[in-house]
């Protein structure tokens, strides 16, 4: 019987359409959601990703704030952009677009980011509170692999995930929302001991690691769920897919699988975001 083929296009586009309803409603509030995305330098992959999703935002009747800085900009000189930032009402969401110039405290500079407008779930705090489910938006590709898991329906509890890969906004966040949905779950990376002997083992598996066709198809146990987080040159993915396609339940393709979720994600927390500001300003002016 061939896998379930979790077609991420279909999964993006029931987001959209539910953001459209609430963009609607939020503009009869006179808010319309507004993303401020931020690029540092002049890497030419990242401005490809800042004008997807300034596009993707006009086509939903969104907002799209482009802010654009020399390479040479100083921690300084971009702390002071987000702090502006935070204090613009009319921006709902921050997006900082990694990779920033080496001569910039990454870390610092994502955790300037309003808690309330870490529409990409890129500071600690966020982390943290997405660890104790408080209610902060979690990374875009972690939160895209849920809404997968949820869109087809895909039962989780007491199923053992393999996570291969440990990044702060993909391996690790993953890794905790899955076990708070009840899955046993197993963190591999690269120091990681007889690796395809840890994933025969897997219910789930998520593949994170950034390296193309990775995961072979010989590791995996009969029925496993494939989840291929990974975009590499060529458009291939993390794992191998002929070879996975035999051996799965259910697979996302790469293109056409967690990728386009991702950017509804991003979209999604926005317009939560917006909701969420503009109800908090009408109770403070009701008080």
């Amino acid at each position: 019987m061939d896998p379930l083929i979790l077609d991420g296009r279909k999964v993006a586009q029931s987001v959209k359409n539910q953001l459209k309803l609430q963009i609607a409603e939020l503009k009869q509030q006179d808010v319309t959601p507004k993303l401020a995305t931020i690029l540092v330098g002049n890497d030419e992959a990242s401005k490809t990703y800042v004008q997807m999703k300034a596009n993707t935002c006009h086509k939903l009747g969104m907002e799209s704030e482009r802010v654009f800085l020399p390479e040479e900009t100083t921690t300084e000189e971009l702390l002071s952009v987000i702090h502006q930032l935070n204090h613009d009402d009319t921006v709902h969401g921050i997006l900082l677009q990694h990779p920033v110039p080496s001569q910039i405290n990454e870390r610092l500079a994502f955790d300037s980011i309003a808690l309330e407008k870490d529409v990409d779930g890129v500071t600690s705090h966020g982390f943290g509170e997405n660890t104790f489910q408080l209610g902060a938006y979690p990374c875009c590709t972690p939160a895209a692999i849920l809404q997968v898991i949820d869109f087809y329906n895909l039962d989780l509890e007491g199923k053992h995930a393999v996570v291969i890969g440990r990044s702060p906004i993909l391996g690790k966040p993953v890794s905790m929302m899955l076990l708070n949905r009840n899955a046993t779950i197993t963190v591999c990376h690269s120091k990681t001991e007889n690796l395809p002997d840890v994933v025969k083992h897997a219910d789930v598996v998520v593949a994170a690691v950034g390296q193309p066709k990775f995961v072979k198809g010989e590791w995996l146990k009969e029925g496993a769920i494939i989840l291929d987080a990974g975009y590499n040159p060529g458009n291939i993915g993390d794992v191998e897919y002929e070879t996975c396609y035999n051996k799965s339940s259910a697979i996302t393709p790469v293109p056409g699988g967690i990728g386009p979720v991702t950017i509804s994600m991003l979209l999604k927390h926005t317009v939560e975001a917006a909701m969420k500001q503009s109800n908090n300003l009408a109770m403070k002016l009701n008080m």
